[in-house]
């Protein structure tokens, strides 16, 4: 495959990724992988394999070889945190996320942590975040539209 063709097909794959189409995403950078070896697909390819495939382990171990390659690109730490996501892993996610940000600006990013929302403080501060008093307050001020 022509390298024109490539990045081609790279750009569809990542336009397909961004409008939530993963299996037309899969298809794509499964060709540039073949012909290409280019990280950043390899990491798109990761992601596209967890969400559709369900292969997290093999996804992450992907992913994470894009990371090694070129380790000061953001969209590698996004595709990581995808795929932890994927796995359930909110935590490593948004360590993912933010280690991906703390490499550049990435509007993608900044969607995926809006998107995670953010954990309000306690109710009582000197408490633990999981004591049950605090999750009860919490959850109560919550329902009764005290607590925003």
């Amino acid at each position: 495959m022509p390298y024109m063709e490539a990045e081609e097909l790279f750009e569809k794959g990542v336009k397909a990724v961004d409008k939530g189409n993963w299996v037309a995403a899969l298809a794509c950078f499964e060709k540039v992988v073949q012909t290409d070896g280019n990280a950043a697909a390899s990491s798109y390819l990761a992601v596209c394999i967890a969400r559709e495939r369900g292969q997290v382990n093999k996804a992450e171990m992907l992913c994470r070889e894009a990371l090694n390659k070129e380790p000061d690109n953001p969209v590698h730490y996004l595709n990581l945190g995808r795929i932890y996501l994927c796995q359930g892993k909110k935590t490593e996610a948004i360590q993912s996320f933010r280690e991906g940000l703390s490499r550049g600006a990435e509007k993608r990013i900044i969607d995926e942590l809006d998107r995670l929302g953010t954990r309000k403080k306690p109710v009582i501060s000197f408490m633990e975040r999981d004591n049950p008093v605090n999750k009860f307050l919490g959850i109560f001020f919550s329902k009764i539209r005290l607590r925003k």
